[in-house]
């Protein structure tokens, strides 16, 4: 069923009223009730917010009650997980660089076990990790945001690290890249996860720069902990001169660069030489995509030979590259533009070459001369020690905060935690701005505190024009009638497969507002009804964009000693 969206009512910042008048090549349009538009607003303003609501300072002990708990302690997180804490766990770190087996060597000890349970930070591991399993005759659930398939007479469950059940005993978990419990945004859920997870073997999988935070943190735990070292497979050579032109491109080759603009005009770049087709991975594209466009580069009887692509495959994708070629060694983080640093550089470096693969023995280098010294003393360094791991409060303290608090909105419950919260040295609250945006916008509907908290923390791009007013419209017509037809919202109507990037853009982001409404559907199932009718519209939009990836030959190809190369754009 082709669909599309209708037109997007918005509120200027000035207040004025006006319909965002599409352009003659758009294929969305996007509706929102007038008191919806107004809404909003909020999210415009988060920075303000607190400015509006005064700033007045509250009491974080319950004062005016016979409470004295201090809600913004947060010293003591293994102690949120008491089920737990009553094993004496075993956790082996495996720890080496890339293509090191050390994954290889912990689903092993899962699929030996009587029950347990992977955590990757992708569906596109999980996906993975559950069919590795299931054809080894161990039977095993798929469980991420946006799936839930049961496997009759499993024990083993293939999850993302967000959806670890804590609540249950497992034989042996796996927590996959377990360094990532330094990362801002999504710290919090792997360190959830690894104070979490009931299991009698515990296998943490990552890089080195991470064994003595977690050794700090398990002191507490009573936790027996063991570290095993792993060294790279196959070798990673860095070569000594750049790739200087197209005619030096070859099979095997992926081209990193970090902006969607670039890497369809260095896809062009190559395919107009006649010599290659190439597959596209960024990290906007659907998963399902991702995982297409890599099949068909891994696939040595398939033309599309060579790879043009992010960062996005540091991770998640298994992929036959013989040489990395960095377009740049600078990118756009969302807040500016620096270099690489050392462990990005080596965690994308590493992907060339891989065990009994077709290319064994993987190269790396640059577009750009001038970026060598930089590949090759980051690839001779350590990744710099990871000293803190993300923490955000549990939704039942939220919850006892508010009660304590009942005026406040979310939004200034999650600013007061933010702003007061008492860490031990190995932590650090995790960067809640996307949270607060969206709390802003769902502080304005009559909702409950826990179907906020819900909204909150589902997986939307609050940042994303269109994937945001969907969220916004989800979140109102819940706020009225707990019923939210996909109808209501999209329009049935024939639509075709998008003739530019901007059109490709904007179906990418109607993927996301489909994603989003699936993830909300598993959690409150009477409310988003049309699960079925997403799912379907997903896989519209994945075969839309895939014939888009296989006919594109629409932007100017540029030369690969252009200056331009070097501009940055986030995705």
């Amino acid at each position: 069923m082709a669909y599309s969206l209708l037109r997007i009512r918005k509120v200027s910042p000035f207040g004025i009223s006006r319909v965002l008048q599409a352009d003659k090549a758009s294929l969305w349009r996007f509706h929102l009730e007038p008191e919806c538009a107004q809404f909003l607003r909020f999210g415009v303003f988060t920075r303000n917010y607190g400015k509006i609501l005064g700033s007045s300072h509250y009491d974080f002990t319950g004062s005016g009650s016979t409470s004295s708990f201090d809600f913004t302690d947060l010293t003591c997180p293994h102690t949120w997980y008491p089920i737990a804490r009553r094993k004496k766990r075993k956790v082996i770190l495996h720890v080496g660089p890339t293509n090191s087996g050390k994954t290889y060597n912990a689903l092993k000890q899962l699929e030996r076990s009587s029950s347990g349970v992977y955590c990757g930070p992708l569906r596109l591991l999980a996906w993975e990790v559950a069919k590795r399993l299931n054809k080894a005759n161990v039977p095993c659930d798929l469980i991420t945001g946006q799936e839930k398939e049961l496997v009759e007479g499993a024990n083993h469950k293939s999850v993302t690290v967000e959806m670890a059940d804590v609540t249950s005993v497992y034989d042996c978990a796996i927590i996959d890249e377990i360094q990532m419990v330094g990362c801002k945004q999504r710290g919090f859920s792997f360190t959830r996860a690894l104070l979490g997870i009931a299991a009698n073997e515990l296998h943490l999988c990552g890089d080195p720069a991470v064994v003595p935070l977690i050794e700090d943190i398990l002191k507490v735990t009573g936790d027996d902990v063991e570290v095993l070292t792993y060294e790279r497979l196959s070798p990673l050579v860095p070569l000594k001169v750049p790739v200087r032109s197209v005619s030096d491109i070859k099979t095997g080759d992926c081209l990193v660069t970090f902006s969607r603009k670039d890497i369809y005009r260095h896809k062009n770049t190559i395919e107009k030489a006649g010599k290659h087709l190439c597959s596209v991975v960024y990290g906007s594209l659907p998963p399902e995509t991702r995982t297409a466009q890599a099949t068909r580069f891994n696939d040595a009887t398939n033309d599309f030979d060579v790879l043009v692509a992010s960062d996005a495959i540091g991770m998640g994708l298994n992929l036959n590259i013989s040489r990395i070629i960095f377009s740049t060694l600078e990118k756009f983080d969302g807040t500016e533009t620096r270099d690489l640093t050392v462990s990005e550089i080596k965690q994308i470096a590493g992907r060339a070459g891989r065990f009994r693969s077709q290319f064994p023995v993987g190269e790396v280098t640059c577009l750009h001369k001038e970026d060598l010294p930089l590949l090759h003393s980051s690839l001779k360094s350590p990744s710099p020690i990871i000293e803190r791991a993300g923490l955000f409060p549990t939704y039942d303290l939220l919850s006892r905060y508010s009660q304590a608090h009942p005026k406040l909105g979310l939004y200034k419950i999650l600013e007061h935690f933010v702003e007061n919260a008492k860490l031990s040295s190995n932590y650090f609250i995790s960067n809640v701005e996307d949270m607060m945006k969206a709390a802003a916008l769902v502080d304005e509907l009559p909702l409950k505190l826990q179907d906020k908290y819900l909204f909150v923390v589902s997986p939307v791009d609050i940042n994303d024009e269109i994937s945001g007013r969907g969220f916004a419209q989800f979140a109102q017509n819940y706020s009225k009638t707990r019923v939210v037809k996909l109808r209501e919202i999209l329009s049935d109507d024939t639509v075709k497969v998008p003739r530019t990037p901007t059109e490709l853009k904007e179906l990418e982001s109607i993927h996301k507002v489909l994603d989003l409404y699936v993830w909300l559907s598993l959690r409150l199932e009477d409310s988003f009804p049309d699960r079925e009718v997403a799912t379907s519209q997903k896989s519209i939009c994945n075969v839309l964009i895939e014939q888009f990836l296989e006919a594109n030959r629409l932007i100017s190809p540029i030369p690969f000693s252009s200056k331009k190369l070097r501009s940055r754009r986030k995705f």
